[in-house]
């Protein structure tokens, strides 16, 4: 299990906390017998129960020592929120798992850092701040 994985199942809640949001196949019976001879076939329709998106602001803000820590902004805060070691190692592994090999720990890598998990976490069922989807 990777860093991102950490991050996510933490916030987010592990896999069977997000089964609901998969799409179920449903399949429709078939049409009744009509007088005249009919082409219809049974058909199978594809249903998608409600996503229920985890508020991640929220989620976080609710946490103890929340008030203390600048996650909205800080990676390494971010981490330390959720209990994720916010060490370089970890942090360099995070970015390689974002698709950045030249991490080096700088503001600059750890403010795209912090942009670039929001936006995962957005694209795996997170409801986060706009100001993190641009």
């Amino acid at each position: 299990m990777g860093i991102f994985s950490s991050i996510k199942d933490a916030i987010l809640g592990d896999k069977d906390d997000r089964k609901a949001t998969v799409p179920t196949t449903k399949i429709s019976p078939a049409p009744a017998p009509s007088p005249a001879p009919s082409l219809s076939k049974t058909a199978a329709s594809t249903s998608t129960k409600p996503v229920s998106q985890v508020d991640v602001a929220q989620r976080l803000d609710s946490r103890p020592n929340a008030d203390e820590l600048n996650w909205r902004t800080s990676i390494v805060d971010l981490m330390k929120l959720i209990g994720v070691d916010p060490s370089y190692s970890n942090r360099k592994e995070l970015a390689q798992e974002m698709g950045r090999n030249d991490y080096e720990g700088s503001a600059e890598d750890n403010v795209w850092l912090h942009k670039v998990t929001m936006q995962r976490l957005a694209q795996n069922g997170g409801k986060v701040p706009s100001e993190y989807l641009d």
